[in-house]
């Protein structure tokens, strides 16, 4: 199906810019200009209030409410968990001369908006036109501080054009905001008060009982009076504000939000806690704090840009994809993971899927290892809940949920919270996947390896031994394809089970030889024995994976290449997203797949297959792959980049890094494909830059698209920052700090230092 592009914004490599205001795009240019820090997000919706097409979204990681869901069966979630829309506290609210300010009533010209990559800032301007003629220029900033987890600033600086008189401004923190997806309020009031120059309010989910304060300071130079507001489940303050014509007057506004969801913390601790990190900005500096911000942007894009030439749009998208990565995680809070669409909307809940591991974690692991380690830290938290879900299955070991924002299962489709199995996979291959990178065996040993074992039993006692094969795999399953369901074998979870009991075992040997006290007290704590460990060998040694010898084409599970064929290009566009115009269990009667399955695992196992085996299975796969989901033309644009498939690759890359910036699949409005973002980061570095990182060595094997005239990408591999470069002549790869480090580049290995290795791509024998 062709993704069409909805343009309309400015192409510029360091920023976000929109010339004029569409009311039919505002909820589309809400998602794209959302700021956040990974512990709290916004979206740019207009703080001054707007009547018009809106989602004023404030949220926070790991915040949640709950519903119950009615269960019939064992096995059913009971409660569903969802993030929760909380306090706006950009509330603002502007009238001059009993004239209130709304774009969707208001007249107003000149409007522009600009998200700033190097600043992070987000600033939004445009002239007001009152009834009476008056003209008011006034310009938005707002920020969420990389720097200061709970800190939000915003300034307003109006500059009369036309007229002298005065402005009012009601500032507050407003806990009444409707959570759209659920069409109702979670929130009551809890304490909210003014002292020390603070104006706070402490709000409180109703059913969880997650707790938020919310407290803020203006420093307004040219106020004429102020008063304080308060009404049911906000408090804020009216603020006159003196106006002079042809000069600025500034209103700063900074907000310390301070989540808990600790029940055993008392309110007084709490605001008493919250009240003293909010005295810190009485009388701030609105400069010294975005200052601040743009030093950490600074060392961002000194760490991770990736610079291309010759390709203005992709440059912006790419970088647009970068800058949202850091807002949306960057390890500054252990426990926190990502939701399939950040901090930036509403749509699945806020929740985190096997994405987590499979698509982010490759560009934290190379990007910011500090921050990969946390994702892995929050399986670690959460393996409690992991251990009691298996039970409910009928299990033993650990079952991680197929969505989730706590550890706990919050999908309510059976038929994937039960049947989805690769979770669990995921996260083993991510511990390996990140143990392989870093060399941080300590955190494999104190925290991996537990995981692992808990992990292999689920897997050892969710699986059967078929009758006629006599083999090992799993029954009543659905893989990463979801129009396959209760399917027997599918050969993406047998082979990453098999993957996984091999290198559990092979992380027990290594840490009973090396760190023996440690792996006998764990062997103890969770009751290992050697017979289950020779059960997982057994199982891996006979696991099935369905396969066709003669054309070297893995079958996705029992039975698939017996099922009714469909083309899938006969199938009109009018019909997409098929979820929404084909009856649901029309979807799984066919051949037709819904993202990479088989072509996965090749991917994240590259070095276990032959150039000739990813040749037979991309070309069966992909012609029945109709890409259903966001992160599926990344795998394929990667594998045909590897296969010789040039011109294909980067027709399936075309859309990866304006996916959101162009609306391609019109519901950018609903928030971020955040997974699908590090998905284009993958795309630029193991589809272009040709690296895998699964076996022994880092390989890397850059090709360059005809239409470029060079790339560039830094990564941190064992301690040191190695820097690719890539022209139409040539390619360049070295060490730029730290040590040297044993890199395979076109088949050889080399020990890349600083002086670097060049290798001229015209030499290059292209497989």
């Amino acid at each position: 199906m062709a993704k069409i592009a909805d343009k309309y914004l400015v192409v510029d490599t360091w920023k976000v810019i929109e010339k004029g205001f569409d009311p039919s795009r505002n909820r589309v240019s809400e998602s794209i200009f959302s700021l956040g820090n990974e512990y709290m997000g916004v979206r740019a919706y207009p703080e001054e209030g707007y009547s018009g097409d809106s989602l004023v979204g404030s949220y926070f990681n790991g915040l949640f409410e709950e519903g119950k869901v009615p269960a019939h069966y064992k096995g059913i979630i009971r409660f569903l968990r969802f993030m929760v829309s909380a306090v706006d506290w950009l509330y603002t609210r502007i009238s001059v001369n009993g004239e209130t300010l709304d774009l969707a009533t208001s007249k107003f010209s000149d409007f522009t908006r600009e998200l700033d990559f190097k600043r992070g800032k987000y600033v939004r301007s445009f002239v007001w036109e009152l009834s009476d003629g008056k003209q008011i220029k006034l310009t938005f900033e707002r920020f969420v501080s990389m720097n200061v987890s709970g800190l939000g600033c915003q300034r307003i600086v109006f500059e009369p054009l036309n007229f002298s008189g005065e402005v009012n401004v009601r500032a507050g923190l407003d806990f009444t905001i409707i959570h759209e997806d659920q069409g109702r309020n979670f929130w009551h009031t809890v304490q909210q008060g003014q002292a020390d120059g603070i104006t706070a309010i402490l709000g409180e989910t109703i059913n969880t009982k997650n707790r938020l304060y919310s407290g803020f300071t203006t420093v307004v130079p040219n106020a004429l009076q102020t008063k304080l507001v308060e009404a049911d489940r906000f408090i804020g303050q009216d603020i006159t504000i003196k106006l002079v014509q042809g000069e600025a007057s500034t209103f700063d506004k900074f907000v310390n939000n301070y989540a808990e969801k600790d029940l055993s913390i008392a309110n007084e601790h709490l605001w008493s806690k919250a009240h003293e990190q909010a005295k810190a900005y009485v009388g701030a500096s609105y400069e010294e704090l975005e200052q601040q911000q743009a030093d950490y942007w600074d060392n961002v894009w000194k760490e991770s840009d990736i610079v291309i030439e010759g390709d203005p749009d992709n440059q912006q998208g790419i970088r647009f994809c970068i800058f949202n990565l850091y807002q949306t995680y960057h390890g500054d809070n252990p426990g926190f993971n990502i939701g399939a669409k950040g901090l930036t909307g509403e749509a699945y809940r806020g929740l985190a899927f096997w994405d987590t591991e499979s698509y982010c974690l490759p560009f934290y692991i190379f990007n910011n290892p500090k921050a990969a380690k946390s994702l892995l830290e929050f399986r670690y938290k959460s393996l409690p809940h992991a251990l009691d879900r298996a039970k409910d299955l009928d299990c033993k070991g650990a079952f991680y949920p197929i969505a989730t924002i706590d550890g706990t299962e919050s999908c309510d489709l059976w038929q994937h919270s039960n049947l989805q199995l690769h979770v669990g996979t995921a996260v083993a291959y991510g511990i390996r996947h990140y143990v392989n990178i870093t060399d941080d065996i300590d955190f494999l040993y104190e925290k991996g390896l537990e995981m692992l074992i808990q992990i292999s039993r689920f897997y050892a006692t969710r699986g059967q031994w078929g009758q006629q094969s006599g083999l090992y795999g799993y029954f009543g399953v659905m893989g990463p394809d979801e129009f396959q369901l209760m399917v027997n074998n599918n050969c993406y979870i047998n082979l990453m089970a098999k993957k996984l009991f091999e290198y559990t075992l092979e992380v027990i040997d290594s840490m009973s030889l090396h760190s023996s006290e440690a792996f006998q007290a764990l062997a103890d704590r969770i009751d290992l024995t050697n017979e289950e460990q020779a059960d997982w060998k057994h199982k891996a040694a006979f696991m099935k994976l369905p396969k066709d010898n003669e054309t070297g084409i893995f079958e996705e599970h029992d039975g698939f290449f017996d099922m009714p064929h469909l083309d899938i290009h006969s199938i009109p566009v009018t019909e997409f997203p098929l979820y929404s115009h084909w009856s649901y269990d029309r979807l799984y009667r066919y051949d037709m797949i819904k993202q990479p399955d088989v072509l996965m695992f090749m991917f994240l196992y590259s070095d276990d297959y032959s150039l000739a085996e990813k040749i037979a299975n991309y070309e069966y796969y992909e012609s029945r792959c109709i890409h259903e989901s966001s992160l599926s033309p990344s795998i394929h644009s990667i594998l045909a980049a590897e296969i010789g498939k040039k011109e294909e690759a980067y027709q399936f890359f075309e859309f990866a890094t304006r996916l959101d910036l162009d609306n391609y699949n019109r519901n950018t409005r609903e928030g971020l494909h955040t997974t699908s973002i590090a998905a284009a980061w993958m795309n630029i570095v193991y589809g272009f830059g040709g690296m895998r990182s699964d076996g022994s060595h880092l390989i890397l094997q850059p090709t360059i698209p005809t239409k470029w005239d060079s790339y560039s990408f830094p990564i941190s591999y064992k301690e040191s920052k190695v820097l690719v470069e890539v022209n139409q002549q040539g390619a360049s790869i070295k060490v730029v700090s730290g040590d040297a480090v044993s890199i395979a580049i076109y088949g050889h290995t080399y020990n890349v230092t600083v002086e670097g290795i060049k290798v001229d791509l015209s030499q290059v024998v292209q497989q």
